[in-house]
């Protein structure tokens, strides 16, 4: 049985271009980020894959790249299951902050201890901790068991929502998790065994 879960973080938002804090901002996609998008969709494409669910946040971003994926390999009826708990890490009032602006604010040591810090939030925001509190149960009641069942899985959605997949799919600490760059419309595909943990990973960087 084939137990396969593709992971893809969404393409260049307009706020990425502008360096902001987005968190649950909800900006949409730039050309650039639906070229993104459409690529990760001809990569999945030509190795074969296809899909018999998706799952993708609350988000614009998340849900254009989804829809944008599933077009490019054919599927664009597919039934997509939109959740908050997918959502990106609340940045709280760093949220709609240019990064530099941030640091003039609140200092570059403080503004990167909430950025690069597993369990330390923004005032008012999630940690990355925070965010793997909602992320990973809703992953395990929902999305892995379709996984287990056969089902092929595609998840579109955030930078640290993805994170906390990540996290408990390699068996990573906090600490390691939190360095990890995950770069827009690049799909990762992992194939799990039937106890939930990665028989074989495949990043699809160009």
């Amino acid at each position: 049985m084939e137990r396969l879960l593709v992971l893809c973080r969404h393409g260049e938002s307009e706020w990425n271009k502008l360096n902001l804090f987005t968190g649950w901002k909800d900006p949409n996609l730039t050309e650039k980020g639906v070229t993104e998008a459409i690529a990760a969709g001809r990569k999945l494409k030509a190795l074969g894959l296809e899909f018999d669910i998706a799952y993708t946040s609350d988000l614009t971003r998340a849900q254009r790249t989804c829809q944008l994926i599933l077009n490019e390999i054919g599927q664009s009826d597919l039934a997509t299951v939109k959740n908050l708990a997918l959502n990106e890490r609340d940045y709280g009032d760093l949220s709609g902050l240019n990064k530099d602006e941030a640091r003039k604010r609140w200092g570059d040591e403080q503004v990167h201890i909430w950025r690069r810090s597993f369990d330390i939030p923004p005032p008012g925001g999630e940690s990355l901790k925070d965010t793997a509190a909602r992320v990973l149960p809703y992953y395990q009641a929902t999305i892995l068991p379709d996984v287990l069942a056969g089902k092929r899985v595609l998840v579109a959605a955030h930078g640290n929502s993805l994170r906390a997949l990540i996290m408990q799919l390699e068996g990573l600490s906090g600490e390691a998790i939190i360095a990890r760059e995950l770069a827009t419309g690049v799909p990762i595909v992992y194939r799990l065994k039937a106890d939930g943990s990665v028989e074989s990973k495949q990043d699809l960087a160009a």
